[in-house]
């Protein structure tokens, strides 16, 4: 009986650590500042005087993405609708980076 107690203990803990493991990991989120352009310009469209050509390019079907001000990486955006009304904008993006993608939280114009 002991023994068994001990073992439901031991397992509760560890389901208990990889909860506030992952819990952790989801609670985190990157901010990334920089210009909403399409997919098919990409760094290109990253500017000002791009605007139009990216209000453009998404209407005719193309994917917005977000081009990083530090370091030019063009990240697609999991969650697109995020991003409605800020097509060629400059922005601060925060949401959750994974490799080359971005889960859109909230956009704040720069």
């Amino acid at each position: 009986m002991k023994k068994l107690l001990l073992f439901c203990l031991i397992l509760s803990t560890t389901f208990l650590y990889v909860a506030v493991v992952f819990a952790d990991d989801a609670a985190k989120s990157d901010t990334v500042n920089g210009w909403v352009s399409d997919s098919k310009c990409g760094a290109k469209g990253a500017n000002a005087g791009a605007e139009a050509c990216t209000k453009k390019c998404i209407a005719a079907g193309e994917k917005p993405v977000v081009v990083s001000d530090a370091d030019q990486k063009v990240y697609s955006v999991e969650n697109p609708d995020a991003l409605k009304g800020h097509e060629g904008h400059h922005v601060a993006v925060t949401g959750h980076v994974n490799g080359d993608s971005i889960h859109v939280m909230s956009v704040k114009m720069l």
